[in-house]
């Protein structure tokens, strides 16, 4: 009997447990869906002390009372530690998590010192009105023709660009002195996917080239002097010292649009600063180079080769271009193509005429 009854009280001290639990688990849950569905804006507007604050000197900690949340209030000192400065209270809305929202509820409290605020100078440049328009709006901007060397962060953002794009793309533009001057440059940037530069091309206004002193011999000059070149770059410039090696050297500078890294747009910019010495090549001797060295020219194939082997055992080799096409190994073409790059030494074919 005894028994039963402590099975009984066992079972009733279980069921108010569980109850009790249940009720608990209930109010968890409505606690934190109440408290998850509060929007950072909510957050901050909740906030019953606000208080002025200079987006250039605020700390983590004054963020956090303003009611950001960690990560917001961290993205804020790294965007400034990387040398961003707030000339005006609008520019804070740019930054990470600040919402429309947000800006509206903290607009009265920002204050910007008088050490940071925008030059009377430099407002013209900011052009503050378009830009606060802009920033108040937040809708893209439509596609309208800009300037590469002078367009600002805020503006790539307006049309499409993330922000970490948009700071990309400015910071690989100011580090070269340079700055971009062509497609294939403004594509070269990690911050531009091949679609955005698509998107761009018809409306990016690239800087007019600087006046060129000097012109740069083809022939001679190195990877860094090409490389200087407006208009051609370091992997160009590789590019251009390798081919001319395997061609034995450039006989005009045309040539260089054969290879695949110089597009028909870099060649219009660079083509006025560079000169080809067309003295300065070697020749291959086509009655006695041998086939490793016939192989390594651009302008020769494998068909021509195993022609010039086979008819050179037999008939000895040629005294002119002429004869080589009339022997079917090359076309017209390809013979005045080769024929600054090949010479024919007779004296062995002349001492066989007179030895029979």
């Amino acid at each position: 009997m005894r028994r039963v009854q402590k099975i009984r009280i066992v079972s009733i001290v279980a069921a108010i447990m569980v109850v009790t639990l249940s009720i608990t688990l209930i109010h968890l849950a409505k606690y934190t869906a109440v408290e998850h569905s509060i929007t950072p804006a909510e957050k901050v507007t909740a906030t019953d002390s606000l208080f002025a604050f200079d987006p250039n000197t605020v700390s983590y900690e004054q963020l956090r009372a303003l009611g950001f949340e960690k990560q917001t209030a961290v993205a804020i000192l790294k965007y400034r530690s990387r040398g961003k400065v707030f000339e005006i209270a609008e520019e804070f809305a740019l930054c990470y998590g600040v919402t429309d929202s947000i800006f509206a509820v903290l607009r009265p409290y920002i204050t910007i010192g008088e050490q940071f605020r925008a030059k009377p100078d430099s407002l013209t440049t900011l052009n503050i009105r378009r830009w606060k328009q802009k920033i108040a709006s937040h809708q893209p901007h439509p596609f309208e023709r800009f300037r590469i060397d002078t367009v600002s962060a805020p503006y790539l953002q307006s049309i499409g660009f993330s922000y970490r794009q948009a700071e990309g793309l400015i910071e690989y533009r100011d580090y070269d002195t340079e700055g971009i001057s062509n497609m294939a440059e403004l594509r070269d940037c990690w911050a531009v996917s091949p679609q955005m530069a698509d998107s761009l091309a018809r409306y990016v206004i690239f800087p007019e080239p600087k006046p060129y002193g000097g012109k740069v011999e083809i022939n001679s000059a190195d990877s860094a002097a090409l490389a200087a070149v407006r208009g051609i770059g370091p992997k160009s410039a590789a590019a251009i010292v390798e081919y001319r090696k395997l061609l034995g050297g450039y006989v005009k500078i045309e040539q260089l649009s054969e290879l695949k890294c110089v597009t028909s747009e870099n060649f219009a910019q660079f083509s006025s600063q560079i000169c080809c010495d067309s003295c300065v090549f070697s020749k291959i001797d086509i009655n006695f180079a041998p086939a490793s060295e016939l192989e390594l020219h651009p302008y020769m194939t494998r068909g021509a080769i195993n022609k010039i082997i086979q008819l050179r055992k037999s008939k000895g080799g040629w005294e002119s271009f002429e004869e080589i096409v009339k022997d079917d190994i090359f076309t017209q073409e390809q013979a005045a193509s080769l024929a600054p790059y090949l010479y024919f030494d007779t004296t062995a074919l002349e001492f066989s005429e007179e030895d029979d």
